[in-house]
């Protein structure tokens, strides 16, 4: 549907969008088929607006009606919507899988494909919760890839146990995999591109293949991702800040700029009333607000925090 070429709403609440998953949990939305949700899509280029003048409206759609308003000066609506934004619940381990870069993906996949850097932030962690992330110091490119290729790799996995608060920078090119009891927020780089290593001998199908030679081509043997201690920033302040994405943690009562670029806010911890732009939207746990940048800042008022992502 086109959209009429009005004024652009400051606060643009988006709809979430629920996949089945084999590692799933309950937390988030009751299974679909028997199968547990283990994904929530909470702000993507298909994400739709569910109230205000323009309830009903895509992202994508919007992005074209309004592309400097929304993007910014230097957004490329052609590119489509650069970001997406999970929730994930993990009842079980997620597949040890990698993702290409930008140059990668353009070589591996087609022409205008982007690679997937991402970053997660920690909101749940029951005792002993793992996940891996990246390969053991010391391991060779050559011993990585026999790994890979062989069966071999959760001996050369480096583990390590998250904290409620903690964030985790998993740039492309690093192994990784979450594990059971952990229920985190994602922000990524819009791209579906996956390479599995591993499935922990799950039974294979078209959708859950092993993508080995991609893997052996695009892992690194010297990432183990970057982390954000939630005892040094208490999850608030610039958490990631790439080439791809920054990601900025805020409470009631502190403003955001967003700098000349639209800002996606989802509150994790208790409720706030967004203010931008004379507009006001009150926002509950887990609910996220696309905020155009023609807004230029966002104010958050009341008793909770929010994760705020933009390009």
């Amino acid at each position: 549907m086109t959209v009429p070429p009005a004024a652009l709403p400051a606060l643009l609440p988006l709809a979430p969008r629920y996949h089945a998953r084999v590692w799933g949990g309950d937390r988030l939305a009751p299974p679909v088929g028997g199968t547990p949700i283990g994904e929530a899509w909470i702000a993507d280029g298909r994400s739709v607006v569910t109230d205000g003048p323009l309830a009903g409206q895509t992202v994508e759609g919007l992005m074209r009606a309004h592309p400097q308003d929304l993007l910014g000066r230097d957004g490329e609506p052609d590119a489509g919507f650069p970001l997406l934004l999970k929730l994930l619940d993990c009842r079980d381990w997620l597949s040890v899988q990698v993702h290409p870069n930008d140059a990668q993906a353009r070589a591996m996949v087609g022409p205008g494909e982007r690679g997937k850097t991402e970053a997660w932030h920690f909101l749940h962690v029951e005792p002993g919760a793992e996940l891996l992330a990246g390969v053991t110091p010391g391991t060779t490119p050559e011993a990585l890839a026999g790994a890979i290729r062989h069966g071999g790799i959760l001996d050369v996995s480096e583990r390590a146990r998250p904290e409620v608060g903690d964030t985790l920078f998993i740039p492309a090119g690093t192994l990784h995999a979450l594990g059971p009891g952990l229920l985190l927020y994602e922000v990524q780089q819009a791209s579906d591109t996956t390479y599995r290593v591993y499935d922990w001998d799950r039974p294979a199908s078209a959708g859950r293949a092993l993508h080995l030679e991609e893997s052996v081509a695009v892992t690194r043997a010297d990432l183990r991702g970057d982390w954000h201690a939630a005892a040094q920033t208490g999850g608030v302040g610039t958490l990631v800040s790439c080439p791809e994405f920054t990601l900025v943690g805020a409470r009631g009562g502190e403003q955001v700029d967003l700098r000349g670029s639209f800002g996606l806010v989802t509150v994790v911890e208790g409720a706030l009333t967004l203010h931008a732009a004379g507009q006001t939207l009150e926002v509950g746990t887990f609910g996220t607000v696309l905020v155009p940048a023609s807004a230029g800042a966002v104010t958050l008022t009341g008793n909770g925090r929010a994760l705020i992502a933009r390009p």
